[in-house]
């Protein structure tokens, strides 16, 4: 608990710089390409494209679901919180080797380094929700109350991967290998996630459906699914709830234990 609360101390005391370092770290990400911002609706929309050439045309998935979506609607709601949780896991993990220079000299508070790095994904995804709520309208979905639990969605997500961050960081820190090795199972994970194929109406035994249930990129995107697609609270599914906040849990556990084990060694290691 000690570690904790030094922990958010430190936010709240540097909170002022996290958030323009956040805005620092969009400008460094888009600057010095010639379409710039563009870029942060061009690599989402070429990657859902793709999946839905491949899916919707290929496979002959591309019809109207059960619920008179399209699949291109289905697929993007669930795609959309993809393109955050993939970037924290990688720059996120990478993120103290990334920033070296403020832990090293200017000694910046290490647990602060993932979170202005998990804003300024943060930031992004606020605009890509824009465009994917603007989508829906030129399909002719309106907005209803449902859309009233994105913010909660969007904060289990972003405490979730700020953990994973903080923990992974540090672990990156101390070995090449840990990152390369969250490389190789960004897309393990991906294709084990609920953002293809509905975990809820696979024809598998109960056992796998629970092991699937329990991967945090499931829940999210079966979140943005049930404000956009199916309509449901998140208070509806108790028990995928459970099973989040259990891994949120471990992952803010492994987190706090990273911090308390190596903070003192980060910046000699950098």
């Amino acid at each position: 608990m000690r570690t904790l609360a030094k922990i958010i101390k430190q936010h709240i005391t540097w909170r002022h710089q996290l958030i323009k370092l956040a805005k620092a770290d969009i400008i460094k990400t888009y600057s010095g390409s010639a379409l710039g911002w563009a870029w942060a609706i061009i690599k989402p929309a070429v990657t859902i494209f793709v999946y839905w050439f491949a899916f919707g045309v290929g496979l002959h998935l591309g019809g109207r679901m059960d619920n008179g979506f399209p699949f291109i609607l289905w697929f993007m709601a669930g795609m959309m919180p993809w393109f955050f949780m993939e970037e924290m896991f990688t720059q996120g993990a990478n993120s103290l080797r990334l920033y070296s220079y403020l832990v090293t000299k200017m000694r910046f508070p290490i647990a602060t380094v993932p979170t202005f790095v998990g804003i300024s994904k943060l930031y992004v995804h606020i605009f890509l929700m824009g465009v994917t709520v603007v989508f829906f309208l030129c399909y002719g979905f309106k907005p209803d109350i449902y859309l009233l639990q994105l913010p909660i969605y969007m904060i289990c997500m972003v405490l979730f991967f700020i953990a994973w961050a903080q923990f992974a960081s540090m672990l990156t820190c101390m070995s090449k290998d840990f990152f390369n090795l969250v490389g190789a199972a960004v897309q393990a994970l991906f294709w084990l996630s609920g953002i293809i194929y509905d975990v809820h109406t696979m024809d598998v035994p109960e056992w796998l459906k629970t092991f699937l249930l329990f991967n945090p990129i499931t829940f999210i995107s079966n979140g943005y699914r049930n404000i956009f697609i199916y309509k449901v609270w998140i208070w509806e599914e108790p028990r995928v709830l459970i099973y989040f906040l259990i891994i949120l849990f471990a992952m803010a556990s492994l987190a706090l234990w990273a911090y308390r084990k190596l903070y003192r060694e980060i910046p000699d290691v950098l």
